[in-house]
């Protein structure tokens, strides 16, 4: 399956690539025709992994920078740790298994901070991270951001708007 969803993302980038048509960005995209969403749809992402190399480790880091309980699971062999969090929300969860491997490379997911990131950051070299940004403001509308290396070697940032 994984082999057929990167063919075919190779196929539309060889594509898009090769076209000969001069269009310019708003052109494509007005031209292009968007899926109704549910109006139920809270959140564009629905669930977020973070792999492990070592899952109690990275269980340990993540309570203790967050301040939440992570609930654990194995599932026919691999590893999940669901944090805890209100109904409705994005599920976050560290997972552990063979297709699984932490990365500062990829997708950056960025974590709600709470009221101030900065109480979060303060947490992270002591207990295995490593901060690569600190708190950055973005504008005065947005708030702030921060990005740090967990203890399993994944780049994740956070957002507060304070």
């Amino acid at each position: 399956m994984k082999q057929l969803i990167a063919a075919i993302l190779l196929a539309a980038v060889t594509v898009s690539g090769c076209s000969s048509d001069n269009k310019s960005d708003s052109q494509i995209t007005d031209s292009l025709s968007f899926p109704k969403t549910a109006k139920n749809m809270k959140n564009l992402v629905s669930i977020v992994e973070i792999p492990t190399d070592s899952f109690q480790r990275a269980v340990a880091f993540y309570q203790s920078i967050l301040d939440l309980r992570i609930e654990q699971l194995d599932m026919q062999g691999t590893k999940m740790g669901l944090f805890s969090s209100e109904e409705g929300s994005v599920n976050v969860a560290l997972i552990h298994g063979l297709d699984y491997k932490p990365s500062d490379r990829g997708t950056l997911i960025y974590l709600n901070g709470g009221d101030d990131l900065q109480l979060i950051l303060d947490k992270v070299q002591p207990n295995g991270g490593k901060i690569v940004m600190q708190k950055t403001e973005i504008d005065p509308q947005n708030g702030f951001f921060a990005t740090f290396i967990d203890s399993e070697g994944n780049k994740v940032g956070l957002h507060s708007f304070q």
